[in-house]
């Protein structure tokens, strides 16, 4: 099945990994490409929920705010890994969109760890609401 997504690169995120996964035929745009890179994070939530495209980040605060306030998009997918290049970023995307790319078609959460990947579809319940 064909998965056709639309991502958004945060700050954050080096700028050359948009180029590279452009070369394999995705839809990437840099925060600093289009003149985002100082944005608060609720804009660049509000741009990817218009665009219907996918966070990628360094930051948690993303998914702390989708999960608590029941949102039931954007998808984020968090990247909990310092100190990588393009090319290792590139390789990581790659490698969740293999494995998640259904599920962040239907939004959901996902954290990738040095030697973990979890997934948590969206809007996350809240303990307050059954």
């Amino acid at each position: 099945m064909e998965i056709s997504l639309r991502f958004f690169l945060d700050q954050g995120v080096p700028r050359d990994t948009a180029s590279m996964l452009r070369q394999s035929g995705l839809d990437f745009t840099h925060a600093g490409e289009i003149g985002m890179s100082k944005s608060e994070d609720t804009v660049i939530v509000e741009w990817a929920r218009v665009q219907s495209a996918v966070i990628v980040t360094l930051d948690a605060d993303f998914h702390a705010e989708l999960a608590v306030s029941g949102a039931e998009k954007p998808s984020v997918i968090r990247l909990r890994l310092q100190g990588l290049d393009g090319a290792a970023v590139t390789k990581i995307v790659l490698h969740v969109l293999a494995i998640f790319g259904e599920s962040l078609a239907e939004v959901c959460l996902v954290t990738v760890k040095q030697r973990k990947i979890t997934c948590h579809k969206l809007p996350i319940a809240r303990p307050d609401q059954p």
